[in-house]
């Protein structure tokens, strides 16, 4: 399941509001894989034994071919503070750190601050409508992250960066529920620096002063308005992420879950152009369904149609040149509906009124391709 971060999604774009969605499909599949902007709710989690919690730039190389998952019993997790946190914020963090080692039992090792602080500047791109960013001092994170690998040999790492405050006139949208998560952007684009560098799940979580008390809250964004921080999640997440193994014989010999082992991908309707979702389309073997649900919009623009992928609404289709397999499903419902059907071995079309047609007879097919005609020639 997917729902790509800081570009607004109507579903999955605030604090953690489509975890419900992957609490359902948890029930249905024998295995979920999902991502921290699915997964995450800043001070809320539910744990799910046959769900992974894999960061974005891992589930892209994972979808790719090119990395496999190894499920784990449990990770030694490190956490990276950044220097530029107040005294006040570090402690709340800590704090934090330490609750979900007592009270959760979360093998959480030991903490690391950057030599320099982060700087983290963020923006939306005014061509893409998209929340992004930058920071400044990326050697300084990826310093941290080497020392606590080395030294405290931790197998997934947690980051807090200060983030910029924001005026509160410039979060009201989001506040209510209608607007683009501001932070998404840049969180990810940390999270994928350490991944690519050291190949080990991790997760970020902002750190930023509390905001005023706000009786116009929508409840799809109050899971970041109900404590001092955004980091139980992913320290809960991290406890049991999937390790990252670049796929070769001896990941496989350790029963990994590779990209042609997954049977469904779920993405809003327009956001089918990023790495992950692509690459599953034009996988050439074991070919997933791709479901897109048309209730999840987002500010990108990526359709099935415009990317070259036939989506005939609430049908499977097969496209001949592209050989993507697609249903377009209305909400999240109907695509809970056809993965089960899908998982059951069963056409979803034939759990609707008058969808299946009668059977086609081959022999009106030549074996060079082209029809046969049945009319009567004319002279």
């Amino acid at each position: 399941m997917i729902v790509p971060t800081g570009v607004g999604a109507s579903i999955g774009g605030f604090a953690g509001d489509a975890l419900p969605i992957a609490r359902v499909l948890s029930s249905v599949v024998d295995c979920l894989i999902s991502h921290p902007n699915v997964l995450n709710a800043a001070m809320l989690y539910w744990p799910m034994p046959n769900v992974m919690y894999v960061e974005g730039y891992a589930l892209d190389r994972f979808a790719q071919g090119l990395w496999a998952l190894q499920p784990v019993h449990q990770n030694k997790v490190g956490l990276v503070l950044d220097a530029g946190i107040e005294e006040h914020l570090r402690v709340r963090h800590l704090q934090v750190a330490d609750a979900t080692r007592a009270s959760l039992g979360l093998p959480v090792v030991e903490y690391a601050v950057t030599d320099t602080p982060l700087e983290v500047e963020k923006w939306v791109n005014p061509t893409t409508g998209q929340s992004t960013g930058r920071i400044k001092h990326p050697d300084s994170l990826l310093r941290a992250v080497e020392n606590l690998v080395k030294r405290s040999q931790v197998d997934a790492v947690a980051v807090v960066g200060r983030f910029p405050d924001d005026e509160v006139d410039d979060l009201d949208d989001y506040r209510l529920g209608i607007g683009i998560d501001i932070l998404a952007g840049v969180e990810a684009i940390i999270s994928h620096l350490v991944v690519k560098e050291f190949q080990i799940p991790c997760a970020h979580a902002p750190a930023v002063s509390p905001l005023p008390l706000t009786s116009s809250l929508s409840p799809k964004s109050a899971a970041e308005e109900i404590g001092y921080t955004f980091l139980p999640c992913v320290l809960a997440g991290l406890s049991n992420a999937p390790q990252y193994l670049v796929k070769n014989p001896e990941s496989l010999a350790k029963g990994c879950i590779l990209a042609s082992d997954v049977d469904s991908v779920i993405l809003p309707v327009d956001a089918c152009g990023g790495d992950g979702a692509l690459a599953f389309a034009r996988s050439k073997r074991n070919k997933p369904l791709i479901i897109c649900v048309e209730e999840n919009e987002t500010v990108l623009n990526d359709t099935a149609d415009k990317l070259g992928i036939k989506v005939k609404r609430k049908h499977l289709i097969t496209n001949a040149t592209s050989s993507f397999v697609q249903v377009g499903v209305s909400n999240y419902w109907e695509a809970i509906g056809v993965v089960a059907a899908h998982k059951a071995g069963i056409d979803p079309n034939s759990l609707r009124r008058n969808k299946i047609s009668n059977i086609q007879c081959l022999s009106d097919v030549q074996a060079n391709g082209f029809a046969v005609s049945t009319a009567s020639s004319v002279t």
